[in-house]
């Protein structure tokens, strides 16, 4: 025959895919096997190549959705810590005498509760009292001299509290440094 004929090893490299098209399309003489195999290489390819696509979407898909509910209440737990904000002065301007002291249990339990619920849906707080002052979790407020000299670039002071969500920052800790 005329024409060299075009192996399967040719037609399953896609770096090859182009070598055969050429010879398709140059030979018209082609014997229907040959034409039959080409075009089945070319099928194939694509099913290949659409096969990896909806593999990598359904990947990308399945992680952003994981992303999504990890963050989903984002919003609620911003809008949701001022209240815990307003417990926590509440249970520091409630004296501790024994005519507000069922008053005082009240409001822990009810802050406890509370807290304990939105520890469970992934809200935590945040711990910056006497850490070293990072950009990233601390707002400053203002600078102060160090009481010590090992306090000089740490928090001194933890004017309102911030808060993680997972892993995310929702609020940052808005503090006073000693200078």
């Amino acid at each position: 025959m005329a024409n060299e004929k075009v192996n399967e090893e040719q037609i399953n490299n896609s770096a090859d895919k182009e070598v055969v098209e050429e010879t398709v399309a140059q030979a018209p003489e082609l014997t229907e096997l040959e034409k039959a195999q080409a075009e089945s290489a070319d099928w194939k390819d694509k099913y290949v190549r659409l096969y990896a696509e909806f593999d990598n979407y359904k990947r990308r898909t399945s992680k952003e959705r994981i992303e999504l509910i990890k963050t989903a209440n984002e919003d609620l737990m911003s809008s949701l810590i001022p209240v815990i904000d307003d417990f926590d002065r509440a249970l520091k301007n409630i004296p501790s005498t024994e005519e507000t002291k069922a008053l005082r249990e009240g409001v822990e339990l009810i802050h406890n509760k509370f807290d304990k619920t939105l520890e469970q849906k992934g809200l935590k707080a945040m711990n910056a009292q006497g850490e070293v002052f990072n950009p990233d979790l601390h707002e400053a407020i203002t600078q102060i001299p160090a009481p010590s000299a090992d306090m000089k670039g740490k928090v001194v002071d933890e004017v309102e509290k911030g808060y993680f969500l997972g892993e995310k920052v929702i609020r940052y800790a808005k503090v006073v440094i000693g200078a």
